[in-house]
């Protein structure tokens, strides 16, 4: 089968924890026999996000006061894609998998009139209390909001239209190696002249995968975050995982754009649009989800049209 895996940039370094390196790298370690497992045996891409690497990268490039002007975001998902692909090929290598692992620098076209350009609503880099996170909004000159008990910086989320290395992934695939593939949601760019421009943004690296699934022709769809599946009655002693989910029974207004909304809309559009698979849950428990003893898996209807993946 190809399958396509989501991880969360969460899975890697959960809320509240302090962002060293170490801590995400030993996290990768322990989840990547598993992701070894089916890579040896299936085609895998990996699209990875991004979440707190890049808000830590534009936070020291904030406080660095040998530049004259910070780094744009679509640089620092650059960087981020760099770091955290080396990440995956060396925990992926060390745990035994005996295949290339590849890494493309991607890019994502979107939009430029896509509403959600003016609407910041991905959240990025470390949770705040309210007084760290206006002043860093002030000195920074971002846009804070509140995630949960605390409060995070904001960016602009554009929708997918295209992967421009989707078809490069494929060559990569058929010659038998693992790809990661739009990383941290890919390199958000517009059309300019002959070429492209990056823009400040960050595309949600759900929405990407399911995207990638598309093009790639995938059998699965597997988004992996920090949490066992969807759930009912979530954050309260009644909460409970979600073994199955339809996606008729899908009310946007269930599941918040900022959280776990993408991951829940990706998944139902990439089964509607594809007859294909999808499964949500945690990155270390791999095994489970794909044996169907763990996680939740979106159900669409009985009738789809391969390739032909709606707007969101």
């Amino acid at each position: 089968m190809r399958i396509v895996l989501a991880i969360g940039g969460n899975a890697l370094l959960r809320r509240g924890e302090i962002p060293d390196a170490k801590t995400q790298v030993i996290r990768l370690a322990e989840a990547a026999p598993a992701l070894v497992r089916l890579a040896a045996e299936q085609q895998v891409v990996i699209v990875h996000g991004n979440g707190p690497q890049v808000g830590l990268l534009a936070l020291e490039n904030g406080d660095d006061r040998s530049l004259s002007t910070p780094y744009p975001l679509w640089d620092m998902v650059a960087e981020s894609q760099g770091l955290i692909g080396f990440w995956l090929q060396q925990a992926l290598g060390n745990a035994g998998l005996d295949k290339d692992v590849v890494v493309l620098v991607s890019r994502t076209l979107v939009d430029p009139t896509d509403p959600r350009l003016s609407v910041p609503t991905k959240f990025v880099g470390s949770v705040y209390d309210e007084k760290r996170a206006h002043s860093l909004a002030k000195t920074c000159g971002w846009t804070v909001a509140t995630d949960g008990s605390g409060w995070r910086r904001v960016v602009a989320s554009p929708l997918p239209v295209r992967i421009l290395e989707s078809a490069n992934a494929v060559r990569m695939l058929d010659a038998g190696a693992t790809v990661v593939l739009g990383g941290g949601g890919g390199i958000a760019v517009v059309p300019e002249g002959p070429g492209f421009r990056g823009i400040e943004g960050i595309v949600d690296k759900d929405y990407v995968a399911a995207r990638v699934a598309v093009d790639v022709a995938a059998d699965m769809l597997v988004i992996l975050t920090d949490v066992r599946g969807i759930m009912t009655n979530f954050g309260t002693p009644s909460q409970k995982i979600l073994k199955t989910l339809k996606t008729e029974d899908i009310d946007s207004n269930d599941y918040p754009e900022g959280s776990i909304g993408p991951k829940v809309r990706a998944a139902a559009d990439f089964v509607t649009s594809t007859g294909g698979r999808a499964l949500i849950g945690s990155l270390d428990r791999l095994d489970a989800i794909m044996s169907g003893t763990d996680g939740t898996e979106v159900l669409g209807s009985t009738t789809h049209s391969r390739n032909t993946i709606r707007s969101w």
